[in-house]
């Protein structure tokens, strides 16, 4: 778990950095950060989306996803919490639109890679902290360019990471048997599609509800746990 506590450490101190940049530079200098960050956040969306070994689960997953959200309304819910969570504690910092929208897209892009639950499984099982403290570093970073961008909501994530990151550090035992590579890669892949809405909506090219595909990371997990159950059965018969 202190490999957690170390990462909320990092992205909220690079919040904090991003922060004085937001409240220092003008909208020409924001405009020129987005672009930035929108062209670096596809890059990693690409590198991660290429790791999945099976198109078709990703592509139905994404889909089928999407059509969950849409129906469970679950941006409109996030960005509710990420509203009241600037009401509460942002003041009348970058309006409540744009501080709920740092909180969501910072929540999935320091939570849907591979690294994350690798990480985690690692810190939780063996003790072994180095994955995590590089993806601490890494999101840092990444937290001070989205921070200036976006504004304060970004440092809100770090509730996302403390519950999901530290709940897998925790559960890493009971987890980490049921997780193969086939798992890590498609969960990776269906990430990296998400990483790229974020992208898509940061270079304004179109404005993708990525809270509401969510659902895909549940279903890709479902079909690649029932993957391997499907086809011994029909080996089973034909053998």
């Amino acid at each position: 778990m202190i490999a957690t506590l170390i990462n909320c450490a990092t992205v909220l101190a690079g919040s904090l950095i991003g922060f004085l940049f937001n409240r220092r530079i003008n909208d020409r200098f924001k405009e020129t950060i987005y672009t930035g960050m929108g062209v670096f956040t596809l890059m990693i969306g690409l590198m991660m989306a290429l790791e999945t070994t099976r198109i078709l689960f990703v592509g139905i997953s994404v889909v089928a996803g999407g059509l969950l959200g849409s129906w469970w309304k679950v941006e409109a819910g996030i960005l509710k919490i990420g509203t009241r969570l600037q009401s509460r504690f942002g003041g009348n910092n970058g309006g409540s639109t744009t501080f709920a929208l740092g909180f969501l897209n910072a929540s999935v892009l320091f939570c849907v890679g591979a690294m994350t639950i690798v990480g985690s499984f690692r810190a939780g099982a063996e003790g072994n902290y180095d994955l995590i403290l590089t993806k601490s570093v890494m999101d840092g970073f990444m937290a001070i360019l989205l921070t200036a961008a976006m504004g304060f909501g970004v440092a809100f994530s770090v509730i996302t990471i403390l519950i999901y990151q530290g709940g897998l550090t925790l559960l890493a035992g009971l987890i980490a048997p049921h997780i193969s590579d086939l798992v890590l890669s498609e969960l990776s892949g269906t990430g990296g599609v998400l990483v790229m809405m974020i992208g898509l909506n940061l270079l304004k090219l179109k404005e993708i509800k990525t809270g509401d595909f969510l659902p895909a990371l549940g279903l890709i997990l479902v079909f690649t746990l029932l993957e391997p159950l499907v086809t011994g059965r029909f080996t089973g018969l034909f053998s």
